[in-house]
């Protein structure tokens, strides 16, 4: 019986997709992930520091590093579903103060329990995600123009009502009204394993990381996110909701900032209504180091975390090391150039070996 010849190449361009799928190389796959480029870049990072810095690797230090790295990766995990999607949001960072002075400031004044506060703030946070989905979604405007409009306004709100309510800039401590230990449990309280203390922002951040990776991967809406940001337009023709969608991405980062902005409130007790900006900056970083692409279409959760751990790794990193601190943000820069590099050039592998 003779040997089955090889396939020819129109052989096997006539495979089904299926079968062209099963055929696809361990190599392929890894380079098609988004989120390659910045694991390699944190596993040598992280292996700098454990050798320039004294006593990176003990588990206290461990656990300040993903303490850093959650406060970012909280609000990183959303921004980069909205990158995904086509468009981002400068907001976000003052957003976090914004509804941390919503809740101290409700529940100050109205002498009522903190929980009260907290879900108005959460209504509140909601709505200016959402506002800024509709306004893009009705105007056509580019993001850059809508949110920086809405970043603006909530600066000088966030200032301006904190000093008509509280007189001040910041707001009255909530530390000894009803209901203030039991939120600070949920939202800024440590939890000690093995005999250190890891702050709860880290299972927070965990969990929208894995509630994320689900919604890209296993659901229809996953499907909407990656078709809005590859072409809006051809997604719309295939009757993808793209208004919903993208009210409902921007949605998802008033949650993140309203889970910050908690944090930020029941941490320290009171709040300073000029703090945040500046901080969409660095989701921004860290959605990009992870593996986002500013044009959408592009990217993943796991990958926004791994840049938010890069950027926790070098700041507290310089830290250990005892340099200066003004060299973080070269090394921030740096990263951040570095990483859309190798990203940019992993995406070009992929599809070449496609």
């Amino acid at each position: 019986m003779s040997a089955t010849p090889d396939k020819t190449p129109e052989e096997t361009l006539d495979k089904t997709p299926e079968e062209r799928i099963l055929q696809t190389s361990v190599l392929r796959k890894l380079l098609s992930r988004p989120e390659l480029g910045s694991v390699v870049g944190a596993v040598a990072v992280f292996l700098f520091f454990a050798v320039a810095a004294d006593g990176f690797l003990r588990a206290s230090s461990i656990s300040t590093v993903l303490y850093a790295s959650s406060t970012i990766g909280i609000m990183a995990v959303p921004v980069a579903l909205l990158m995904i999607g086509g468009e981002f949001d400068l907001s976000a960072g003052v957003l976090v103060t914004s509804s941390a002075l919503v809740s101290s400031m409700f529940s100050y004044q109205m002498t009522a329990n903190t929980w009260v506060g907290v879900g108005v703030s959460l209504l509140v946070t909601l709505a200016v995600g959402a506002f800024n989905g509709y306004v893009l979604t009705r105007t056509r405007l580019p993001s850059f123009i809508v949110t920086l409009g809405t970043f603006l306004m909530l600066t000088g709100a966030n200032l301006g009502l904190t000093k008509l309510v509280d007189g001040t800039v910041s707001t009255k401590t909530v530390a000894d009204m009803e209901g203030f230990a039991s939120a600070r449990a949920v939202f800024a309280s440590t939890v000690t394993v093995g005999g250190v203390d890891f702050k709860i922002t880290i299972l927070w951040w965990l969990a929208l990381v894995a509630l994320a990776s689900w919604i890209l991967l296993r659901t229809r809406t996953g499907n909407w996110i990656f078709a809005v940001g590859g072409n809006q337009d051809a997604a719309r023709a295939v009757g993808v909701p793209v208004a919903r969608t993208k009210i409902g991405l921007y949605t998802g980062v008033a949650f993140g900032a309203w889970i910050s902005g908690q944090h930020l409130l029941f941490s320290y007790d009171a709040v300073q209504s000029g703090e945040g900006v500046g901080n969409e900056l660095i989701y921004i970083i860290a959605a990009v180091i992870g593996g986002c692409l500013i044009t959408g279409g592009h990217g993943s959760a796991v990958g926004s975390a791994v840049g938010a751990l890069l950027f926790g790794m070098t700041s507290k990193g310089i830290v250990f090391a005892e340099w200066n601190p003004d060299w973080f943000k070269f090394f921030l820069g740096a990263m951040l150039l570095l990483a859309t590099l190798l990203n940019t050039w992993v995406r070009k592998r992929a599809e070449a070996t496609a």
